[in-house]
């Protein structure tokens, strides 16, 4: 059986801490492992590493790379168009195209670079949901492979605890026995969309219905054969090849698998799972998962909470103090904060077009930006400057590069530096200092073995991430 890990998707419903650029699949919500990596380890009982591969694109190549690689270590090459090697394997979407054409490349990918036949089975994933505990759903896994290899198209359906109106629903009916004697899963009536509270609460109580986890699983020949029936657009771009559909992919109808196959197949069953099971689609969500003091606050970061119970308070940056606050959700960074009643969380949606709309760049940047080398942090920024602490990681570098617009002035504060300042090359150490003129080619390097950590002040006309003529850079980028 291979993993389809699908780590593409850029949703921003836990804003301000998810963002288009560092979306919710990379955050560390337990502090230790983000969504990603909680996902792979979940897989590892079942896979190996060698047979999970991430389908992701370009912006978040390497975020899944600085996830992955500590979990799995440095192996064959097998990252699409990269030189970096994995033991995972990596496929980048030239642009997103929803989760029908994502698992159709994903299915092909499959057969032509890692010689899976028909009958091989495919688990789909989402990066960013929250399962447990692993052994049981590791049983619910291989429960899955073995009906998949009958023909049949397996969902996960999630035993509903309450009327949840921000989730879709899977209607079943009669039991499908593939062992004498024993019921192995559910025959699927139909599919629904997130319904009202009145609706959600029907569902429940006639407990026919369950939570749409968004996994699946199927062998290869199974979702070619349900594309070629259903969703001819996609099936027809199959018979490109894997090149030819990476390069067509724009082309690609812009559907769910939900959509594309599961509502109109008559091979669709699910498997009931008793397990806890979260997709953190909104802050009420991981209020729910997170842990709470003795007046049901969930707290993290510097906080202190007088006459204040049952709310989420979450502190990036600075102190964050209430005082008589109920059912409230507060989460602060460096450049925004969330305040929302507990229960209107769903809104943010809106929150975020508004921000849209007025082509805020808090809808999709944090002050903190990661790079395959490291990150930066905007410290303070005006016209005709900006400041920032970029952090370099031992052994990385970034490319060779220049400013139409900006001068810079580097000054170490911890580590070495290997600066190269029109050809020539110069190591500076803590507290001294570098200066590069506009228009000049330069790059900077850290050759120690500790992080290395400058303040860097631009000063011009322009101080734009977009001023960079790139000419040489090992991670095989065009733009900053």
């Amino acid at each position: 059986m291979k993993a389809l890990i699908l780590a593409g998707g850029s949703g921003t419903r836990l804003w301000p801490l998810s963002r288009k650029n560092f979306p919710k699949q990379f955050l560390k919500l337990d502090g230790t492992l983000s969504l990603l990596q909680q996902t792979a380890q979940r897989l590892r009982g079942v896979v190996s590493p060698e047979e999970i591969i991430v389908l992701t694109n370009n912006d978040y190549k390497f975020h899944v790379m600085a996830d992955l690689m500590p979990m799995f270590g440095n192996a064959q090459r097998n990252t699409q168009h990269s030189s970096l090697d994995t033991v995972f394997h990596m496929i980048l979407e030239p642009v997103g195209r929803n989760t029908a054409p994502a698992i159709a490349l994903g299915a092909r990918y499959c057969m032509e670079k890692l010689g899976c036949g028909r009958d091989e089975v495919i688990f789909v994933s989402p990066s960013d949901h929250i399962i447990k505990p692993i052994d049981t759903f590791s049983k619910y896994l291989k429960q899955a492979e073995r009906i998949a290899k009958d023909g049949y198209i397996v969902t996960f359906g999630i035993r509903p605890t309450r009327p949840e109106t921000g989730y879709g629903y899977i209607k079943t009916s009669k039991p499908v026995s593939l062992q004498a004697g024993q019921r192995d899963c559910l025959k699927v009536e139909r599919f629904t969309e997130k319904p009202d509270a009145a609706t959600a609460a029907r569902y429940v109580s006639e407990g026919s219905y369950y939570w749409n986890s968004g996994m699946f699983a199927f062998s290869i020949g199974t979702i070619m054969d349900a594309l070629e029936k259903y969703e001819p657009r996609i099936s027809g771009m199959l018979e490109k090849g894997f090149e030819g559909m990476l390069s067509d992919f724009v082309q690609m109808p812009d559907i769910s698998v939900d959509y594309a196959v599961m509502e109109k197949s008559d091979s669709v069953v699910t498997i009931p799972m008793d397990i806890y099971w979260n997709d953190i689609g909104s802050w009420d969500s991981l209020f729910d998962v997170l842990e709470k003091d003795e007046r049901a606050n969930a707290k993290s970061g510097d906080v202190i909470a007088i006459d204040t119970k049952e709310s989420m308070i979450i502190s990036d940056k600075r102190l964050i103090a209430t005082i008589g606050l109920e059912d409230c959700l507060i989460v602060e960074t460096g450049d925004a904060v969330l305040i929302a009643r507990r229960g209107h969380s769903q809104k943010v949606k809106d929150l975020i077009q508004k921000l849209r709309k007025d082509n805020r760049k808090e809808v999709s940047e944090h002050l903190t930006t990661y790079r395959p080398w490291g990150s930066y942090t905007i410290l303070e920024e005006a016209e005709r400057y900006k400041i920032k602490r970029i952090v370099v990681n031992p052994g990385e570098q970034l490319s060779l590069q220049k400013h139409h617009h900006r001068s810079e002035h580097w000054v170490v504060v911890k580590g070495a530096a290997k600066v190269t300042i029109d050809g020539k090359e110069i190591l500076i150490h803590e507290n001294e200092s570098a200066y590069v003129p506009k228009s000049t080619l330069h790059k900077l390097q850290n050759p120690g073995k500790v992080p290395l950590e400058i303040i860097e002040v631009q000063n011009g006309e322009y101080v734009g991430e977009d001023d960079i003529v790139r000419v040489d850079d090992v991670y095989g980028r065009h733009e900053e």
